[in-house]
């Protein structure tokens, strides 16, 4: 496990921060968590585009 400086459960410290923040809405919960979501996916399409890109180049006889 990782531990902050405190020696406290770094994980364990960010979710009870999470949890002791104010409540949100349904509608804007689905909404920061589909955001997130989305981000993420983003995120694997750019990394699967440059590791294509980089075997293209390595076909190709590129450095």
């Amino acid at each position: 496990m990782t531990k902050a400086k405190n020696g406290w459960d770094k994980n364990l410290t960010n979710v009870v921060d999470a949890l002791s923040g104010p409540e949100l809405p349904a509608l804007e919960n689905q909404q920061n968590n589909q955001a997130k979501n989305d981000r993420r996916h983003q995120d694997r399409l750019n990394v699967g585009s440059q590791r294509h890109e980089a075997e293209r180049n390595h076909q190709a006889g590129e450095s």
